[in-house]
């Protein structure tokens, strides 16, 4: 009997197997994505402003397809007119002679394969981060590093806004929105921690000036792509649309999102 209990697991060993499950998944035809944020950092001229324009590729594909070809323009309510040129095969589009101005409207058009995609957007101000603060005991730990970047909303606006930290020593990007629902008027802080920050790590936080249904945009997408919410035997998330249509086709509809913002920027050393 004692033989049998030794010789059990060994047996179980043998005789275990692995089944491999291949799922098969639909690819839709490819559709354009389109990246377009015009900003204008405060103490800059804004003149220089890039478009990226991709292809949509299959689940489990990681390369990244640029649109090519595209005719790509940019007009303003005083009909100027700043045209895109793409670098040599890379699909990002460029214009070197924007004119930025706060509350101004603008209206994006792109042609590719001979359909029509056009957004409108408005430039929106924001308010200065005024400060950094850092909390070196935080998180669920105690011991992760917690940054908090104040401004002050301005009173009885309606204020949306978009929050960007990267890391440039690590090269990461995290990004966070907020609207002023219950802050109206205060002085609040945009927050951001993670365990790999490190003393010395510069890190670049920059907030924008969106727009409601950028904030509504933004705010999908990311809780989408959360990592620490969901399991791997949820359904997967259905694609979220943007401000950008496809005048000619609307049923072959883009991706991506055409952004118009004020940014304010700090530069921040982690101590």
């Amino acid at each position: 009997m004692r033989k049998l209990i030794y010789l059990l697991p060994f047996c179980m060993i043998f005789f275990t197997c692995e089944d491999v499950i291949d799922v098969d998944l639909q690819n839709e035809t490819p559709r354009l994505v389109i990246d377009a944020s015009l900003d204008w950092v405060k103490g800059t001229a804004g003149d220089q402003q890039i478009i990226k324009l991709s292809l949509s590729a299959p689940f489990y594909s990681d390369t990244i397809i640029p649109a090519n070809g595209a005719t790509v323009m940019v007009k303003d309510s005083n009909d100027n007119i700043f045209s895109f040129i793409e670098e040599t095969d890379t699909g990002l589009y460029v214009n070197n002679s924007f004119i930025p101005a706060i509350n101004e409207t603008y209206n994006l058009s792109i042609v590719y394969n001979n359909e029509t995609y056009l957004a409108t957007e408005t430039m929106l101000p924001v308010s200065n981060i005024d400060y950094v603060e850092q909390k070196n005991d935080g998180g669920f730990s105690g011991e992760e590093i917690e940054i908090k970047a104040f401004y002050k909303d301005p009173q009885g606006i309606e204020n949306f806004y978009l929050f960007e930290y990267f890391n440039t020593s690590h090269g990461t990007l995290s990004l966070e929105v907020y609207d002023d629902e219950f802050t109206d008027g205060n002085e609040i802080f945009g927050f951001h921690t993670d365990e790999n920050l490190e003393a010395g790590n510069i890190m670049n936080i920059r907030s924008y000036g969106i727009s409601s249904r950028n904030y509504e945009f933004m705010n999908i997408l990311l809780q989408q792509t959360d990592n620490e919410n969901g399991d791997p035997f949820e359904a997967q998330p259905v694609a979220v649309r943007g401000n950008c249509i496809n005048q000619t086709n609307p049923d072959n509809f883009p991706y991506g999102y055409f952004r118009t913002s004020e940014v304010s920027e700090f530069l921040y050393t982690v101590e």
